[in-house]
């Protein structure tokens, strides 16, 4: 692992309104799987080469949570929206970056914005490739999702000793209708059950943010007490 730089920001809160944010980063060369799984275990997220992670003094509403996958059941409603999208043919590959990928990317993000009044940003091929397809080493992949030959999702995940981690996951709105954000989370699932994995690395849960809330439905998952650093012991509970 080649540490390039490290840096704090701060900046405008990313998921509270009327609250300021202070985010630690770790831009990395060659990052290796285990102090990747190291990283992520300590509240860290990857986009590219950058890990991440918010530090903010006075508010801990930021959760890292992880979902139990030995004990988590696929409930009716699960099991429907399996059953839905079972036509749809998912390949799993290195990341990649093609028109139909910032097609549907750009697609997303504007119904996002109407839907939930997310801001939107033009999103460079560049801009692209430094969030998604640099830094993916031999623990980053990219599962897709076809309707016979048309692209209709992406989902960008790292496959680490102990878990997946969910680092991003986007979709044609014209398939909404099919649920795939849960629809692919609980593929995360089947696979990390399969492959004897403990964990599903969710990332950051708060309460008040609709973008982030509704990640306490997938019960049962544990949290990270605290902030330690990557020399301090962690513990979930």
């Amino acid at each position: 692992m080649n540490l390039l730089k490290e840096f704090f920001i701060d900046d405008k809160c990313s998921y509270l309104e009327n609250r300021e944010q202070t985010t630690h980063y770790k831009m990395i060369e060659e990052c290796d799987s285990e102090s990747c799984e190291a990283l992520i275990e300590r509240g860290f997220r990857r986009f590219g080469k950058m890990y991440f992670r918010p530090i903010c003094s006075e508010c801990t509403e930021c959760q890292s949570i992880k979902i139990d996958v030995e004990n988590y059941n696929f409930s009716k409603a699960a099991r429907r929206i399996l059953k839905k999208a079972s036509h749809l043919q998912s390949y799993i590959q290195k990341p990649t970056l093609t028109r139909e990928h910032l097609k549907i990317f750009k697609k997303y993000h504007l119904h996002m914005s109407d839907k939930k009044d997310w801001g939107y940003t033009e999103t460079s091929t560049e801009n692209y490739h430094s969030s998604f397809v640099a830094g993916h080493e031999d623990f980053g992949y990219e599962v897709l999702y076809y309707d016979g030959d048309t692209l209709v999702a992406v989902d960008l995940i790292d496959i680490l000793e102990n878990g997946i981690s969910s680092i991003y996951f986007y979709y044609d709105p014209d398939y909404a209708h099919l649920s795939l954000g849960k629809y692919s989370l609980y593929n995360q699932i089947k696979f990390a059950k399969n492959a004897d994995k403990k964990w599903i690395y969710l990332g950051y849960y708060v309460e008040d943010c609709p973008s982030l809330s509704y990640k306490s439905e997938y019960k049962p998952y544990v949290t990270l007490k605290g902030r330690p650093s990557e020399y301090e012991a962690y513990k979930w509970f």
